[in-house]
């Protein structure tokens, strides 16, 4: 798809009709902070980048002698070595949260491209980014978030929101934790299981606030960040939809390049639960941006 075709997609026009009413779920993933290509008129310096699964995993398996202990496995899978990580004597789970604080707090900013999306009226983002760039993302707009982390323990209450969220006072979910509440973190092969299990608690007890899953069923979502071959996601996006009447699920995007033509068939053509947007996220949003606001983003 080539830019000036995405505006004539008829599923993308309603989903920017819905994103302008501000009824529009955005789950972002660690993709968004992904560098520009060379020809962008945009500017992310490495220094200011998060590092993506794969570096944050190789680093993590230097630490542990991950490649000595198990040679012949991959030491980029960041679930399975974060575990090694863990669980070698003399570093632990408090030096696994240290680690990954040190890379993902110092000297990092936000993308353009997650800048521009704070801009937008999202009244509500979920992201499985342990970071805090997205809210400082939205304060750049004096946006003032309600912040919402997943609690491992089961035997605690949901909060919520007590109003609406609005496009100035938004409700994020961090669903996978976040940096500031060391317990909440969901790195490792057993984190990822616990999570799960837990997205099976009923009412009150859900991880996910009751604000996020009730708009879920009248609102589309909008992924941005994400690839489905991520096992991970497309098991998300199930669970999300547990016990869920399939007149109720609303239409799902995925901004991706390059699909996977197994998923592109399952989940498009066949399954008809998400629409791909095929493109990458430094050309569709800032075209996102133009559609809504008007103008297009001027780059600090």
């Amino acid at each position: 798809m080539k830019p000036d075709e995405i505006e004539n997609t008829q599923a993308v026009k309603e989903l920017v009709a819905q994103i302008k009413k501000g009824n529009c779920i955005l789950f972002l993933g660690a993709g968004v902070h992904a560098p520009p290509p060379e020809d962008s008129p945009y500017v992310y310096p490495e220094e200011q980048r998060l590092p993506l699964g794969r570096v944050l995993a190789e680093k993590l398996a230097d630490g542990c002698d991950y490649k000595q202990k198990f040679p012949k496995e991959s030491y980029l899978d960041l679930q399975r070595v974060s575990l090694c990580f863990e669980t070698t004597p003399g570093l632990g789970r408090s030096k696994l949260v240290d680690y990954l604080t040190n890379h993902l707090r110092t000297g990092k900013k936000p993308s353009p491209a997650l800048v521009m999306l704070a801009g937008l009226p999202f009244k509500i983002f979920v992201t499985t980014n342990y970071d805090l760039l997205l809210e400082s993302a939205l304060r750049k707009f004096d946006k003032d978030p309600a912040i919402f982390v997943y609690n491992p323990r089961s035997d605690e209450p949901t909060p919520d929101m007590e109003e609406d969220p609005t496009a100035e006072r938004p409700l994020i979910f961090k669903m996978h934790g976040d940096l500031n509440q060391r317990d909440s973190i969901v790195i490792t092969d057993e984190d990822y299981i616990t999570f799960i299990q837990r997205m099976s608690d009923k009412d009150i007890l859900h991880p996910v606030p009751q604000t996020v899953r009730y708009r879920m069923q009248k609102w589309p979502t909008l992924f941005v960040g994400y690839s489905l071959r991520d096992y991970n996601l497309r098991l998300l996006f199930r669970t999300l939809h547990w016990h869920v009447d399939p007149a109720n699920i609303q239409p799902s995007f995925s901004v991706d390049r390059n699909p996977d033509p197994l998923l592109l068939q399952v989940w498009q053509n066949e399954r008809r639960l998400i629409t791909f947007v095929t493109q990458d996220l430094w050309t569709f949003v800032p075209w996102l941006f133009k559609e809504i606001k008007g103008k297009e983003y001027q780059h600090e």
